[in-house]
Formats: structure tokens, sequence, C-alpha cells
């Protein structure tokens, strides 16, 4: 390297910043958003953000394997390293072809998230993150490896270390500097190291074969065996700790051939696909799904429409509510929490504010239930993709060993949304219609975000696998997704597709026509890279964009509702499809649904024309409507069945006395007054045709019914009340929102204003200045204030006027520091145009735009160097 290079060679983080251009420092930025938040002064102070430890973990845990074990290789390597000591470490003395051909990217990368800087003879991490990863006793290496000779022999004494190089044939020296050098210098030495080891008995060979690849610590005794002493005497194993024996770095790199890892994975694990369908069948079956999962929100809704179950104190479903839900739904109790879960998010339930606080309904939910059924699934879609709240976690403990309720708080994992795009991501990589094989997923995401699996392990889980929390995600990812019908039969269905902004794939005419392989046939790995890997997460309106087009493909899938039931004798009504809005809510209220699935079974019951009834529904309207909507007869049962309990409907009137019972047929109270189970509910006669009941309104009703009456509430006025289904709701209520994952992902807009606002600070500390009055005293004689982390320019009132009188003049730019309203502190570079009434008009090179300061803000001023850019 020339001198004009190394005087050219970046000193610091800062100066490597400086020499980028824009697009190099907006992909610093993006990646990084948290170092524009809030945007920096200029890029030293850029620079001293990027090296923070809660910044520098946090760009570590978004490298994938190969470039974080770049970094571990780094961290191990001479501060600073060559990119051929680097390729060293990574492909060892073989100089595996995979390695070289990925570590420039591996290397590019860190570089642009701004870990590694410096020119490729001279790569330096930063120093937080070689602290990190560089291995030390308290915090081993990922590589496994110990400290250097030069490390390890730090406290021993001279005389020892002369010790060790009679032992190694290696000739003394007058200081222990040069004795250790000599040392590393052997065990870097290939050919004479070779020889070393080769002199070693059987036994030391194996200790070492133990220590290799970590850890690299081990205990021996005070009076350790032959074996063990042959090691110590030549500084193959050396002291760290009483007991305490470490194998130094530059042996443990040749014993494993050069390399720092074990296993370097310099390509990704391939998405292997299980079996592959037809893209017909796919999305056939997933439009299924979509369905049904419809079908599943609105009965959870309908339980709950006249107010659901109660709100724990600390928030959330009791145990016992969820087990009921469960039942009520016909599905497991963590199948159930989704569902729950999923109509929270997206704004259909919460809790009402009641003093009896309890879960209802949201108006939000009667729109929703208005819209067409693609839309509702795509909304549906679209909140479980970027929710946080996670409800897979339900049942498991937090870190006060609480149980985690559903709708209860801490069910939020800010990585859970990214998890679920990346794993639909990587479906839509796989052929069309081909189906994963989960752990071939699993070993990809981890790939990808080798750190945050150790780190993010939560106790309680109740799994038994131990798995990290990304793991666990996107297996509940991929279930979940069959469940909504993002996916069918295990490969993303086309309106899933479009979900995640994947581009729709092309069908040929010839694969349209192929027969469906069925079972595990065909193992298709995926070595192209057609997943996603968007820069930035979607804005809002990519993601509407995107959901309105799922709806636009899913809606043609949907079977058209049907207009009509199937009557028959045994008093069941079969429901051949899906059912018209209206036709379902009527025979909902007056039937009992009694199994589900491609046909919907009704049964009408006493209990459930009673409901009808008392929903303000007269027989004859009953009867004119089954034979409106049923393709076959109305059978005879079905219509005594309506006849009779509207004969006995209403003959009661239960009202307020503290509740009354009034009867026009007085052989009717008799009945019930002679009935036993009647007891409990006070009643004494007050007239002929009314008794006075002990009971409120609601319990005398549920009582006379318990009997086998059919009693009818009545007003104040003496109408028949009419009980609606639908009238519970909670005042208008907010989804809740998605808890972030960090600072969220700057604009193009904000990326530009803050590359802006960084350069020209960056201009204005780092321009070139001469010295002016009272310059020795801001900086200590007569250096460059200007430079990098300079104090503000301090001069008196009238140098300061003085020097921008003279400016205005010469038109010359000068350097000031400027206080604003707030109290913040800034330097300006300026070019004075007027001095009058107090105030400065200047062009602003800072903010490239003509401003006017007052003087009294201005805390100095010197004038710009002859050489200043």
């Amino acid at each position: 390297m020339s001198t004009e290079e190394k005087s050219a060679a970046p000193r610091s983080l800062a100066e490597a910043l400086r020499v980028r251009d824009d697009v190099s420092l907006a992909a610093l930025l993006r990646s990084r958003p948290d170092l524009i938040t809030p945007v920096p002064t200029d890029l030293t102070q850029l620079a001293t953000r990027a090296g923070t430890r809660a910044s520098v973990v946090r760009a570590l845990e978004r490298l994938d394997r190969f470039a974080l074990q770049t970094a571990e290789a780094l961290a191990v390597a001479p501060d600073p390293a060559s990119y051929g000591e680097l390729l060293a470490l990574m492909g060892g003395d073989e100089q595996d072809p995979a390695v070289a051909a990925a570590l420039p990217r591996a290397a590019a990368l860190l570089r642009e998230q701004a870990l590694v800087w410096g020119a490729d003879d001279r790569l330096r991490l930063v120093r937080t993150a070689r602290e990190l990863l560089a291995p030390s006793p308290q915090h081993p290496s990922p590589t496994g490896l110990g400290p250097t000779v030069r490390e390890a022999t730090a406290g021993m004494s001279p005389g020892r270390i002369q010790e060790i190089l009679a032992a190694v044939r290696l000739p003394s020296t007058h200081d222990s500097v040069s004795a250790v050098s000599a040392l590393a210098a052997l065990f870097a030495d290939r050919r004479r190291m070779a020889a070393l080891l080769a002199g070693l008995p059987e036994e030391s060979r194996e200790v070492l074969d133990r220590l290799v690849w970590g850890p690299p610590y081990g205990q021996v005794t005070h009076d350790p065996a032959a074996h063990l002493r042959a090691l110590l005497d030549r500084g193959l194993l050396l002291p760290t700790a009483p007991g305490t024996v470490v194998l130094p770095r530059e042996v443990a790199l040749h014993l494993r051939a050069g390399r720092a890892h074990r296993a370097p994975e310099p390509v990704p694990p391939p998405v292997e696909a299980a079996a592959t369908h037809r893209p017909q069948v796919v999305d056939a079956t997933a439009a299924g799904q979509a369905l049904a999962a419809l079908a599943t929100v609105e009965e959870l809704l309908k339980e709950w429409d006249e107010g659901g179950p109660s709100v724990l104190r600390a928030g959330g479903l009791s145990v016992r509510d969820l087990k009921r839900t469960a039942v009520a739904l016909d599905v497991p109790e963590p199948v159930a929490a989704f569902w729950v879960e999923l109509a929270y998010g997206a704004g259909l339930i919460a809790s009402d504010g009641e003093p009896e606080e309890r879960y209802a309904a949201t108006p939000a939910y009667d729109e929703w239930r208005e819209l067409p059924p693609a839309e509702r699934w795509a909304r549906l879609a679209g909140t479980w993709l970027t929710a946080t709240r996670t409800p897979g976690v339900v049942g498991g403990r937090d870190a006060k060993d609480r149980t985690l309720s559903a709708l209860g708080p801490n069910l939020d994992r800010s990585a859970a949304p990214e998890v679920r795009h990346r794993v639909l991501a990587l479906l839509a990589g796989l052929p069309e219609g081909a189906s994963p094989v989960e752990e071939s997923v699993l070993a990809r995401l981890r790939w990808e975000r080798p750190l945050r699996g150790p780190q993010q392990r939560e106790a309680g889980s109740g799994d038994g696998r131990g798995e990290d929390l990304r793991s666990r995600i996107a297996r509940w990812t991929l279930s979940e997704a069959e469940l909504l019908g993002v996916t069918g039969r295990g490969a993303l269905a086309a309106p899933g597709r479009a979900l995640i902004g994947a581009p729709e794939a092309p069908r040929p005419a010839a694969e349209e026509e192929k027969e469906e392989p069925e079972g595990p046939g065909d193992k298709l790995p995926v070595h192209h890279h057609r997943a996603l890997t968007a820069t930035a997460p979607p804005t809002a309106a990519e993601r509407a964009a995107a959901t309105a087009t799922a709806a636009r493909l899913l809606a043609p899938l949907f079977p058209e509702p049907l207009d009509h039931v199937l009557l028959q004798a045994d008093l069941t009504a079969v429901a051949p499809g899906p059912l018209e809005r209206g036709l379902a809510d009527v025979l909902g209220v007056l039937a009992d649904v009694e199994s589900k699935g491609g046909a919907t079974v009704y049964r009408f019951t006493p209990g459930s024309v009673r409901r009808a009834l008392d929903a303000g529904r007269s027989a004859a309207d009953l009867h004119a409507f089954l034979a409106r909507h049923s393709r076959t007869p109305v059978p005879q049962p079905l219509t005594y069945l309506i006849d009779d309990v509207a004969r006995r409907h209403g003959r009661l009137r239960v009202g307020a006395a503290s509740a009354y019972v009034r009867c026009d047929d007085d052989a009717t109270l008799d009945e019930i007054l002679a009935d036993k189970r009647a007891a409990a509910l006070g009643l004494r006669r007050l007239a002929p045709t009314v008794l006075a009941a002990q009971a409120d309104p609601a319990a005398l009703l549920d009582g006379l019914r318990a009997i086998g009456f059919a009693p009818a509430a009545e007003s104040a006025a003496g109408d028949v009340l009419i009980a609606r289904a639908d009238s519970h709701r909670t005042p208008p209520r907010a989804a809740p929102e998605p808890v972030p994952d960090g600072p969220p992902a700057p604009d193009d807009t904000l990326l530009a204003a803050a590359i802006r606002a960084v350069r020209a600070g960056d201009l204005a500390s780092t321009a070139p200045r001469k010295p002016g009055p009272g310059s020795e005293a801001s900086d200590g004689g007569g250096g460059e204030a200007g430079a990098p982390g300079g104090a503000l320019p301090r001069t008196s009132a009238a140098e300061t006027l003085a020097t921008m009188q003279a400016a205005v003049l010469t038109g010359e730019a000068l350097w000031i520091g400027y206080v604003n309203a707030e109290g913040a502190a800034s330097q300006r570079v300026i070019a004075p145009i007027r001095v009058e009434g107090g105030f400065v008009t200047a062009y602003d090179h800072t903010a490239d735009e003509v401003r006017t300061y007052p003087l009294h803000r201005v805390t100095g001023v010197a004038e710009l160097a002859d050489d200043a850019g």
C-alpha cells in the first residue's frame, strides 16, 4: 500500500462512514433503524451510536448464520485482520470453495451494517462486537476457541515461560514479551507444530482432541499425570487459575486445520417439499377452510352476543371459560384460544367496561358481518399476519410464573409478524402446490436468525421441546395458516400468496391436467431464492392492497350462498352449503346446529321454536318462512311442533311485582301452585288470574320453563317483550395495536431527510477553520476546533458581530455555534447576507436554505480555513 493510500485509509468508524455514498448510508439506516431514532447530529454521533452495546446486539441478532460465523471469526482474528486471514479462518487449510464463494457477501453485509470497517487488508470488527463475541472465561466464544498464548500467559512468571521455551527447544530470550512471541510463532507454524505433536504420548493427544472444539478449559490436580504434564511443560495447555488449564487458541487452530468453526454454513439449508398437489386442489381446500374459519368466528360471536364470559381481575379469560368456549366450538382448547385471539385482534370482541365486566361483540362486528365473505376473510387473515399477540403461548407461564390466559396481558411477541411472513415466504419459494417438510422450514429459519433462539426460550411453554420462541411461532404459523385457509393441504394457496405480496405463479396448461401425486412423493429441495426477502416491511398501503388482492382471488373460490334448506321428517333441516345471511340468521334462532361440515344439520326442538317466538315471530310467520325456503314439503311433525309450542306460548305472563304471573285460565295457575317444583319460586295467589312471586322476572321465567310451561315476559304496559339475541354490544373499541419489534423501519422520505441532516451536521462539525478570537481558550491552543467532537466556538458578542459584518462584505462562510429556543446546541456553516436589528440573515449550508438567526443565540463564530471544502 502506498503512502497516499495509507493516509487515505479510515482511522475510525466515523471516517469510514464519512466516505460512504448516500445509497450505502441509506442501506445502513434501513437495516438498523435504531441509529436514526432520533436523527444524529453528524456522522461522528452516528458512528458512536452504531457502537453502543444495545445497537450492536440488535444488529448481531439479525445476521444470518454464516454472516454471524464471519463476525465470530473476526473476533478471534488479529485486530486488524486481512481478508486473507479471515478466509483462512473460515475455510481452513483445505480452503472450502463454498466458503470462499460466500465469504465476500458475508463480509460486505458486515461492512454495510457498520459492524466491520476498514479496507480489505485492515478489517476491524467494532469494539463492542469484539467484546461480545471474543472468548473469555465468563463468556465462551461460539467458535469454542480459548485465549491466545499472549492472553493466557499474561500472569505467568518469566521463569516459567523460559522453561516452556526450553521444553519446546526454542532459544531463551531476555524478556517475556519476545518469549511469548516466539512460542506463538511456533504454535502457528504448521510444520514445526506437527513435529512437536508427533512426540507426544497417545493419551496426551486424546486430551487435546477433547478440548479442540471447545470448551477449551479443563481441570487438573495439583499433581497431574504424566500425559498432562507433557502438555503443560510444552505450553500446549496453560494454567489460568488454580486447578484450571486452557488450550491456547493457536494450538486449537492447528488441530482444527486452521478453521475457526467446526462446521461453517455458507449456504442456507434448503426447504424441502414433502408432497405436491395440484394448485386447483390446494386453492379449493384453502377456500373450504376459509369458509369454516368464517363460520367458526361467527359461531363464537353468536355465543357471546348477549354478553360473554367475565373478565378476570388481571385481564383475560379464565381456564373454565376457555374450556366452555372450546366445547361450544367443538375444538381443542389451543384452537379455541386462537379463534378468540383472532376475533379480538380484528376488533370484533372486547370488554364492555361495565362494573361486572364481560366480553361481548363490538359494533365493528355488525359492520364486519355485512361485508362479502371474501372481504371478511381477508380482514381476519390480514389481522393474523401482522398481529403480535401470540395465542400459542396461552397456558404457559410468564416471567413471574403466572399462567398466561387468552385475551390477557403479556401475550405479545414482537417477533411473531416477521416469523409468520417469513414462513409464508418460504412456502412461496416452493414449487406451486408443494407442502413443506416442517423441520426443513425450522432449520432454514434457524439459519437466518441463529442468535434469537437461545435468547428467547421461555419457561413453561408446555410443549416439551425446549425450542426457541421463533421455532415455536413457526410451528404455530403452519398450523394456524391451515386453520385460516391461507394454506391448503400444507401448500400456500393463491390468496395466501397474494396476502404476503408474492407474485402469482404461472400455471401451464399441461400442468393443470396432471394427476395429483399422493403421499410424501417427490422430495423437492428448494435451492433458489424465490422466497421474499424484502429489506423493509410493507407499508400500510401495501398491506391494504395485498389483502384486497387476496380477497379478489378468494371470492371466485367460494360457492354461491344458498337460499334454501332440505326439511326432513325427523325434525331436522339440512343446509347443503353456506346459506344467505338472512336465512342463516333466522334458521339459527329457529333451530339448533346439530352437526357441521360440508352440510350443516339443524334440529328443531320445543326450546328452539320457543326461542323464535320469544324473538317476535308468530306461528304463521314460521310456517311461511319454512314453506318459502324448503326444497322439500314441510313435514307434518314440524308443523305440529310449531303449532303446539305457539298454542302454549304466552298464555302465562310474567312481569315485575317483585314478579308476577297472570293467566286467563285460573286452572293453569292452580296447576302451578300444586306443583312441588314451583315451591322455590315463592308463589302466592293475588287474584283468580294472578300469582305473585318472590323471585325476579328472569328467574321466574326460567323456573316455569323448567317445570314445562312456556311463559312470555311482558312490559309494564302489558305488552309481550321481544328478546333479541344481539342485544348486547360494547361501546366502540379500537383493535389492539401490534407491539413493534424495535423502532419502525424508515421510509424513503425519512431516510433522505435524515441523511441530508447528518451530512449537513457533519459538514459543520468537520469544516476546517482559522483560529479566531478566543479559539485558544476553547480548544487548548490553536488546534482545529472543528475537529469531530470539538466544542462549540466561544466569542464575545462584539467579536461575533464584527466577524459577521466582515463576512457580509467578503462573502466568506463562517462556522458558528447556535442554541435554539429548546436549549439544543448545534454547529452550522453559514454565509452571512445581512446583519441588522440583532439578527443575521444567512445562507445556511447545513440546512441548504436561507435562514435568520438571533445574534444573542450564537455562542461564537470562527472563519473557515482557506482549504475548506
